[in-house]
């Protein structure tokens, strides 16, 4: 082998080691808080904002979140759960954020804050804690009909955002 090939061979090696090496990984196969085979109480959301559906929303979003992007089940009740969560909903506002010529709202935004905790099952210290905020824009309407639906709308992709965030959070926090 000629001096050339063997230096090429060399630094291959070498590359090939420091990439195998950087400690990169998916944090959905890496993750030790949320694994597949465990269950997930998230109870009903202390509720201070304005929206009676806002608690029914998130909490419906969180179970479908957390199962389709990492498998867990929701238990039966906080006993049988693997993983607990205290939940609180801190703002929920709706208002006009753009408007027509003739003064007139055009679209509306959707903002919603909450206070998240979870804990593994006889811990008392939280996995993760903190708040989050989801925001959606909607369009307006005169028929008040389309308008709220277009509002219920934005609160489950608000929700939806809130629930992705919680479990990147979650998975960055070790």
């Amino acid at each position: 082998m000629s001096v050339l090939l063997k230096w090429r061979v060399l630094v291959l090696v070498l590359v090939i080691n420091s990439v195998a090496g950087c400690g990169y990984h998916l944090t959905s196969s890496s993750s030790q808080h949320l694994g597949g085979s465990q269950k997930i109480w998230v109870p009903f959301f202390t509720n201070e904002s304005i929206s009676p559906t806002a608690q029914t929303v998130l909490r419906r979003a969180f179970y479908e979140e957390l199962h389709a992007l990492r498998g867990l089940n929701p238990a039966s009740s906080e006993g049988n759960a693997d993983l607990v969560m205290k939940t609180r909903i801190v703002s929920y506002s709706s208002k006009a954020v753009s408007y027509s010529a003739v003064d007139q709202a055009m679209q509306y935004s959707l903002s919603l804050a909450v206070e998240l905790e979870i804990r593994k099952k006889g811990e008392t210290t939280p996995l993760w804690k903190g708040q989050l905020h989801g925001e959606k824009q909607y369009p307006a309407s005169t028929n008040l009909a389309l308008q709220r639906n277009s509002e219920e709308q934005a609160l489950d992709a608000a929700a939806r955002v809130i629930a992705h965030k919680f479990i990147t959070a979650l998975e960055e926090s070790y």
